[in-house]
């Protein structure tokens, strides 16, 4: 599963050819949350508050680069890296 982007300890991942809705992964420590690309709604999982709160702020900032790189996982293509959050 490539990582397209870590920022304060938090993992944000696609699979390749992976199941509809369009999502990311973010991990956290232990924890594991999916987040719908198109509404950013948390489809399954969780982690704490924070980590939340900034991995929404990320996603907001770099929806379109997600749908982007959900097209290229999709035809099982390499995603491209985007920007961490600052």
């Amino acid at each position: 599963m490539p990582t397209l982007s870590t920022f304060y300890g938090i993992l944000i991942q696609m699979f390749w050819a992976d199941h509809a809705p369009p999502h990311f992964h973010a991990l956290y420590a232990e924890d594991e949350v999916l987040i719908d690309i198109r509404t950013l709604a948390v489809v399954e999982g969780q982690v704490p508050p924070r980590a939340l709160a900034l991995i929404l702020e990320w996603a907001r900032q770099h929806q379109d680069e997600l749908m982007e790189d959900w097209e290229l996982c999709s035809r099982k293509q390499s995603p491209k890296k985007i920007e961490p959050l600052k």
